[in-house]
């Protein structure tokens, strides 16, 4: 049995649809869903606002590098195309395994494909706000306590630049 935060964002085409859509993709193994943030872009300026949020999910069958797997086939059912020349260019979807758990507690890795816990999660206002709402206590490896991260500069100045937006959920329907 694994748990994982995931960040999921987008900045281009319908975006509340495409965080939706990767809701949906996890399906069953949603266990909660963050409030949706509006956040200028991170690492590369020259695009649109992001929308992002986080999920809390949950697979008995899943392994870390299944969470990346279910990733990626979310973001190319978003179709989602990658341009190496804008490592953080703008996208259709975006989703990011942040951190991961299993009966052991955090899984950590170094692997260029899946390095865990995220190497620059602690750096990201985005991540860090929406994943305080679904673990209010929440601990990122080898990092500290999210509150205090948030609250710390670099990131609460960044913290200030982002919007709450009640108007969009993102529970999917069924």
């Amino acid at each position: 049995m694994t748990r994982a935060v995931l960040s999921i964002g987008s900045n281009l085409g319908d975006r509340p649809a495409h965080l939706r859509a990767a809701v949906a993709a996890f399906g069953d193994a949603v266990l909660v869903v963050s409030g949706v943030y509006e956040t200028p872009p991170w690492g590369d300026a020259d695009q649109p606002a992001y929308l992002n949020a986080a999920l809390l999910v949950a697979d008995p069958a899943a392994g870390p590098r299944d969470w990346l797997t279910r990733a990626r086939a979310a973001e190319a059912a978003a179709g989602r195309t990658r341009d190496p020349q804008r490592r953080y260019g703008p996208r259709t979807l975006d989703v990011d395994v942040i951190a991961v758990w299993d009966e052991d507690g955090p899984v950590l890795g170094d692997d260029p494909e899946l390095t865990l816990p995220h190497p620059r999660a602690h750096l990201r206002a985005f991540v860090l706000r929406p994943w305080i709402d679904i673990e209010p206590h929440g601990r990122l490896p080898g990092h500290g306590w999210l509150t205090d991260l948030l609250n710390a500069e670099p990131l609460a100045g960044d913290a200030l630049e982002l919007r709450p937006r009640p108007d969009l959920a993102l529970e999917s329907d069924t």
